[in-house]
């Protein structure tokens, strides 16, 4: 236990490096020792998270901790709740929809390169101003406004509530969140203003006249049943569900939210609406803020990458801020960000529960069992990726791509829980990293940077980089 609460990382990969692809761990004192099984191998992945997904719930005591500190929102939902929210939000994340928000994370990296530009120090810390870019960009998304007071409030709580439940995830018993104990105390502090905050933010935009130009008034799409919906048909009335957004000002995510229904499901009463923004803005940031500092990290580490990423950039965009139709354009960026994840990846352990009793890697996993993936262990095993630690975006050319198994990279998950905001996470980094990169050489003054597991990936220690505007950037 005590080297799962200090190194988790490390603990799985030397389970993986000693015992192989199937392992069981014993940790806590006796009588209140936790047992649990560590799963690594590609093909075992796949089976907990697709091809048995339903025998894998998310019953563990961290999602219970999650879910009690955020709600029930679709990170933590499951059975009939988690079904009907996905066919209520997945419209909001069709891939037409998100190429809509391009335009403001063009202009919010924009704003990024143009603050660099006029600092005095050219040393910047990767972690916490990408933690910023992506908490702006995806407030602005969110809710269509430019939102200090959301961004200071996320900042000021998000951390607390973090380390609260990782904290607690850990204990092998746990005193009720009721009792007022300092830590209880600020975590509870800190959700409250959290909830309160978008309780406010959800009733005002409810309370606010839509301004679409559509006569038909807001859309109600219709949603087929399916647990997981390609792409979703809009109402025979007004805008589709798929339409980017018109610049009204009633099309970020909150609006949309807000106006989500259908037949078979109704619609999002407040609560549930403030626990999908919660997600959405806790899980959304961090995740998006962790790729896109160690991407930068590394390419200012590993500079013949970076002239190969800048001579890309500049070819397909010369002076234009970069639009979503450029994701496909910039193959070379979307490896080198595709590496970045592999060796960071913001998910680094992805827990399970067993309902049945069922075999993974010839062994007999019981009912009840808790089990664990972990990208962080499977990117990083040598049968699956030479050289591992070396830093390679040719990895993932589409021709060895297609070579490997397609559970040897899962940072987004997989099966029918895979991340539902995968395509925006893509669209964002690839787009923020060329408009940075586009002003910006970047040298390393940090060499290694030192991570944690929380809730998601957490960098401890700082990412500097000593920034060289490029000839010609920005004039």
């Amino acid at each position: 236990m005590l080297d799962l609460r200090r190194d988790p990382l490390g603990t799985f990969r030397n389970a993986q490096r000693t015992h192989g692809d199937v392992v069981r761990l014993k940790a806590g004192p006796p009588g209140l020792r936790s047992v649990f099984h560590a799963v690594f191998a590609p093909e075992d992945v796949q089976q907990i998270l697709a091809s048995q997904a339903a025998n894998f719930r998310k019953d563990h005591p961290f999602y219970e901790e999650v879910r009690q500190s955020f709600g029930n929102g679709l990170l933590t939902s499951q059975d009939t709740d988690y079904l009907r929210q996905r066919r209520l939000v997945q419209p909001l994340f069709t891939k037409r929809r998100v190429d809509g928000y391009a335009a403001a994370v063009a202009t919010e990296a924009g704003a990024l390169a143009d603050r660099w530009r006029t600092a005095r120090n050219d040393t910047v810390d990767l972690v916490p101003e990408m933690n910023r870019l992506a908490l702006r960009t995806v407030v602005r998304i969110l809710f269509g406004l430019d939102a200090e007071e959301a961004v200071a409030a996320i900042h000021r709580c998000a951390p607390v509530i973090n380390a609260y439940v990782v904290q607690r995830a850990y204990l092998p018993v746990k005193p009720p969140r009721r009792w007022p104990t300092p830590g209880n105390l600020r975590a509870r502090a800190a959700t409250d203003e959290l909830n309160a905050l978008c309780d406010r933010i959800v009733a005002d935009r409810r309370a606010a006249p839509r301004t679409s130009h559509d006569p038909h008034g807001p859309s109600t799409p219709h949603v087929p049943s399916a647990p997981q919906v390609p792409s979703a048909p809009g109402s025979p009335h007004g805008r589709t569900a798929d339409t980017p957004g018109d610049g009204h000002g009633d099309d970020d995510l909150l609006s949309l939210l807000c106006a989500a229904g259908n037949a078979e499901d109704g619609s999002l009463d407040p609560t549930e609406i403030r626990e999908q923004v919660l997600i959405f803005l806790l899980a959304g940031h961090e995740t998006t803020a962790t790729s896109l500092a160690f991407t930068l990290h590394l390419l200012a580490r590993h500079p013949h990458e970076q002239a190969t990423v800048h001579a890309e950039i500049a070819r397909v965009l010369g002076d234009r801020t970069p639009t979503a139709a450029d994701l496909d354009r910039l193959p070379y960026l979307t490896q080198t960000l595709k590496e970045a994840m592999r060796l960071y990846p913001a998910a680094p352990i992805v827990s399970r529960r067993a309902v049945d009793a069922t075999e993974i890697g010839g062994f007999r996993i019981p009912a009840g069992a808790d089990v664990v993936v972990a990208p962080w262990v499977t990117h990083r095993n040598p049968a699956l990726w030479e050289d591992p630690e070396r830093f390679d975006p040719r990895r993932f050319a589409p021709e060895r791509e297609a070579e490997r198994h397609r559970y040897a990279w899962f940072p987004f998950g997989g099966g029918p829980r895979a991340c539902i905001g995968q395509h925006f996470s893509m669209l964002e980094s690839v787009l923020a990293l060329a408009t940075l990169l586009r002003s910006y050489e970047l040298e390393a003054v940090d060499q290694e940077v030192p991570v944690a597991a929380g809730i998601t990936l957490q960098a401890t220690g700082p990412a500097r980089v000593r920034l060289r505007p490029r000839d010609g950037a920005g004039e």
